[in-house]
């Protein structure tokens, strides 16, 4: 059994997915890295096909289904102690991977999340409105205190994240994983990561219809 189980959606990466796969490779922990390529149409598939790790699966949906469809089915497959998603962007430094796993030992939680805004956010304005938006009304509806609760960098024990049945299928998935996570009483710890985000030039793909449906989402886990 590997310690971590590194669980990367990807949809339409040709640009960047080789670089953080690599970066991911050269991570020194005890690891298996589990790609669900989710419908890619811009060459994603092929690259993948070139790339060869002993530590390496690669999972194919032939249409497009949604980062949360294609988490699931990574971690249908992950079989480490401890599981974390990782965006096939470069905007996530794989070097954090090992402060995440020293903090969920040492607090004895159950999910670590990579707080981006502890150091300072940078980036473009409407998507730092946004995750402080909606990280501020979780924190309002659930009676939390989070700094940042759609981050990438989720950290769980394997058994336990299998354990919320997990059903989101888009971006949603993240909050579904913190509501649940929360609704549960599992203990939750944030710890500051670094973070490059990327432009809308340079291929981000989150649009102001996500942050409404991010919405809509935090008062459905809330109240349902």
């Amino acid at each position: 059994m590997p310690l971590l189980s590194i669980i990367v959606p990807v949809y339409n990466e040709a640009k960047t997915v080789r670089q953080i796969l690599e970066k991911i490779d050269a991570v020194d922990i005890d690891k298996e890295i589990i790609v669900v390529n989710d419908g890619s149409c811009d060459g994603t598939d092929n690259i993948l096909r070139e790339i060869k790790f002993n530590n390496l699966k690669v999972i194919h949906h032939k249409n497009n289904r949604g980062k949360g469809a294609a988490f699931l089915t990574g971690l249908s497959e992950a079989n480490g102690e401890f599981v974390i998603i990782q965006d096939a962007d470069l905007e996530y430094d794989p070097d954090d991977y090992s402060k995440l796993l020293s903090a969920i030992k040492k607090e004895r939680a159950d999910v670590v999340l990579g707080a981006r805004f502890t150091k300072g956010y940078r980036g473009s304005f409407i998507p730092r409105f946004g995750n402080r938006f909606l990280t501020g009304l979780l924190n309002l509806l659930f009676n939390v205190k989070l700094n940042d609760c759609l981050t990438c960098y989720k950290l769980f024990r394997n058994q336990m994240v299998k354990s919320l049945n997990l059903k989101a299928q888009s971006f949603d998935i993240e909050i579904e994983i913190v509501t649940r996570a929360i609704k549960n009483k599992l203990r939750i710890v944030e710890i500051p990561i670094a973070y490059h985000p990327r432009t809308y030039a340079e291929g981000k793909k989150i649009r102001w219809r996500d942050g409404i449906h991010a919405i809509l989402s935090i008062f459905r886990y809330r109240f349902n």
